[in-house]
């Protein structure tokens, strides 16, 4: 079993999870018909893609970065949906919440941001006391938008608008750098102000994907977009470009929704791209 703790030069990641998702193929991929994934069975759990709910925990320059927050606590009604799970994960790892000093949000749907906070009474209080949380600014206006809010992301009046009313919300614009170590690359379409987190290291790189793929049939595919893509044609056009430079610059990848820790390259066989995992 591939471990959960890698490093990049200086840089220590730690792979967390908040359990698991899974939706019927033709429930995620509502274009791609069903005689497309012949060939692609490796990739499917029956008839569905399953999805890890996977975080990083990374230690960089003197700072503890949580990117990404699961999908948050399990609902009272509901108690046996797996997942959930993040702070139990936290618990297991060894990793105390107070330690995380910045959450950086790859995007803010809602599958990315569910254990921002937690609820104390009425109020809201911030599940990494000791953090500040940053998310680009475009994914923060869009979120506010009505028209698209509802549906793109529900629970940001719970999990991402109190942020600003607690004053712990910082926003990047562009290719923002994070720490010495950490930048944030702009990989739009999954949502408009979706980035990936680039480590840089001692001369080694690895990439925290986010969204830009959630299922590695995506590498080999690179036009199927899902449901949860707001922009198909700059999603593909973002992941071809991002694939180009994985493959290019040999990156490391840390794909939070393939199977856990989520960690592997890119390789090329008879033409073709392949997910490697370690």
């Amino acid at each position: 079993m591939a471990s959960d703790k890698i490093r990049v030069g200086n840089v220590e990641i730690l792979h967390l999870t908040d359990g698991l998702l899974e939706f019927d193929i033709c429930n995620f991929f509502p274009t791609i018909p069903e005689e497309n994934w012949r060939g692609h069975e490796t990739h499917l759990h029956d008839h569905n893609v399953r999805f890890n709910l996977g975080s990083y925990l990374i230690r960089s320059d003197g700072r503890t970065i949580l990117v990404d927050t699961g999908l948050g606590p399990r609902p009272v009604d509901t108690p046996d949906v797996p997942w959930g799970e993040l702070l139990r994960d936290f618990t297991k790892k060894g990793v105390r919440p107070e330690e995380v000093d910045m959450v950086v949000l790859t995007h803010l749907h809602r599958d990315h941001v569910g254990w921002n906070l937690t609820a104390d009474g009425a109020r809201w209080k911030p599940t990494f006391p000791n953090a500040r949380y940053w998310c680009s600014r475009t994914d923060w206006d869009t979120c506010h938008d009505p028209a698209v809010q509802p549906q793109r992301f529900p629970n940001a009046p719970t999990c991402v608008w109190p942020l600003a009313e607690l004053g712990l919300v910082d926003f990047m614009e562009g290719e923002h750098r994070i720490t010495r170590d950490l930048t944030a690359v702009p990989t739009p379409g999954h949502t408009p102000g979706h980035v990936s987190i680039l480590v840089t290291s001692q001369g080694q790189q690895a990439l925290v994907l986010g969204d830009a793929a959630h299922n590695p049939v995506q590498l080999q595919e690179p036009d199927w977009v899902s449901r949860a893509d707001m922009d198909p044609d700059l999603t593909r056009k973002t992941r071809k470009a991002l694939l180009d430079r994985l493959e290019r610059e040999q990156i490391l990848v840390a794909a939070g929704h393939f199977a856990a820790p989520g960690y592997g390259r890119i390789v090329r066989l008879d033409g073709r791209r392949y997910w490697r995992g370690l």
